[in-house]
């Protein structure tokens, strides 16, 4: 987790526990230890939550969907070659494990 405990609900502490999940936090001004998050939110952020004003939270749900089904079965992805992320998973996995929806 990027925030420190301090931050943290102590609602969603004691869930984690109960489910035996263990949080993890990264150094405190280390957002690279997060890289692959932090890539993610910068995309979303600019790609498209700044650029429109949504009504409501099902508009934007709804549109988060789109968006990410556009992310990875039609946009290339030049860190993998130019293939999209639904290529990619079917060089590396066979398609009966495994699928991305």
């Amino acid at each position: 987790m990027y925030y420190g405990p301090e931050l943290i609900s102590s609602v969603l502490v004691q869930w984690a526990a109960k489910h035996q999940i263990e949080i993890t936090y990264i150094q405190p001004g280390k957002p690279q230890q997060n890289a692959y998050i932090e890539r993610y939110n910068r995309t979303v952020r600019y790609d498209w939550l700044n650029q429109y004003l949504f009504e409501s939270i099902d508009e934007v749900q709804d549109f988060a969907t789109d968006w990410m089904w556009t992310y990875n079965h039609e946009r290339p992805n030049m860190g993998l070659g130019g293939i999209t992320p639904k290529q990619k998973l079917a060089l590396a996995v066979p398609a009966s494990t495994f699928s991305l929806s």
